[in-house]
């Protein structure tokens, strides 16, 4: 399992490590049952504090992504990806609401700011 951290991002470590787990279980590369690494040896491997891995943990724990069992580890969750996806739908409505509150206060057409979406949308692919 590869996480790559980045000190420059706008996110703390933390939520760094929970959004690529996330990730991976969504798109498959990490099944349900499978076992993911120790917070030591994930802390280790990224070169960052043990407290900061257990966050991470915690906060996948808690969404549902993740269950662990003391003295056997932590293991992918037979998870529900509608529960993610609707997640995630609330973060871009969010984007999109600011997006469409300065089109109005700017006079930008719909029409503009629907065409910009899909420039960002298909450019992504």
């Amino acid at each position: 399992m590869e996480i790559i951290i980045s000190n420059n991002a706008n996110k703390p470590i933390y939520e760094q490590i929970t959004s690529q787990i996330k990730a991976m279980i969504m798109s498959g590369e990490l099944q349900p049952g499978e076992s993911i690494p120790s917070m030591r040896a994930l802390a280790k491997s990224i070169h960052v504090s043990v407290i900061t891995v257990q966050k991470a943990y915690e906060d996948l724990q808690r969404d549902g992504f993740i269950d662990t069992a003391v003295g056997r580890g932590s293991f992918v969750a037979a998870q529900n990806r509608e529960l993610y996806q609707e997640e995630q739908q609330r973060m871009a409505e969010e984007h999109l609401q600011a997006a469409a509150e300065i089109g109005r206060t700017n006079n930008i057409p719909l029409e503009r700011l629907t065409k910009i979406l899909a420039l960002f949308y298909e450019d992504a692919e």
